[in-house]
């Protein structure tokens, strides 16, 4: 069958269009909420080290987190992006509090007709200098970049004792 198969002409590329800015959004909010709950119950944690990038603590990985969040939403915006050192990480309120305001920044952009998505635009890094990038870019970012670091926390975590009771893979996302 085999050989029968592979003397077959390729098929077409078939387009896959993988997945929509609120699907997106979607992920970032289960994700974001399942590491809330799992805070809430174990708010010690915020004190646990932690070497996550150049961090000290579990409280600096979630500033970092939901920071990224937030400057991305506020350029995307048009808005002046707060500084880390006004990111409050002392409680997990705090710190959700503000993955929630860079949550609604991202939609009211998201729901802005005529918004140039394509543009590209000019910003700077706090440690890799000036990037250039199309606004599309910086949002898939702000939504996917905290996927990484939260697996980085449940492997800290759980070698500390306390496991995430959620997955954070996508596929979880489409569980019948």
């Amino acid at each position: 069958m085999l050989e029968t198969a592979s003397a077959l002409p390729p098929a077409p590329p078939v387009p896959v269009n993988a997945l929509s800015a609120d699907e997106l959004l979607a992920w970032n909010e289960h994700t974001a909420n399942g590491w809330r709950t799992l805070l809430q119950k174990n708010p010690q944690a915020l004190a646990l080290p932690s070497d996550i990038r150049e961090s000290n603590t579990v409280a600096d990985v979630v500033q970092h987190i939901v920071a990224v969040e937030l400057r991305f939403a506020e350029r995307l915006a048009g808005r002046t992006e707060t500084s880390y050192e006004q990111i409050a990480k002392d409680s997990v309120a705090a710190l959700f509090a503000t993955h929630d305001r860079a949550i609604a920044l991202l939609r009211a952009t998201l729901a802005l007709p005529g918004y140039a998505w394509e543009e590209v635009v000019e910003f700077a890094t706090r440690s890799a200098g000036v990037w250039r990038v199309s606004r599309r870019t910086m949002f898939v970012h702000a939504l996917m970049h905290g996927i990484r670091h939260w697996a980085q926390l449940a492997t800290l975590l759980r070698h500390q004792g306390i496991r995430a009771e959620q997955g954070g893979d996508y596929l979880l996302m489409g569980r019948q």
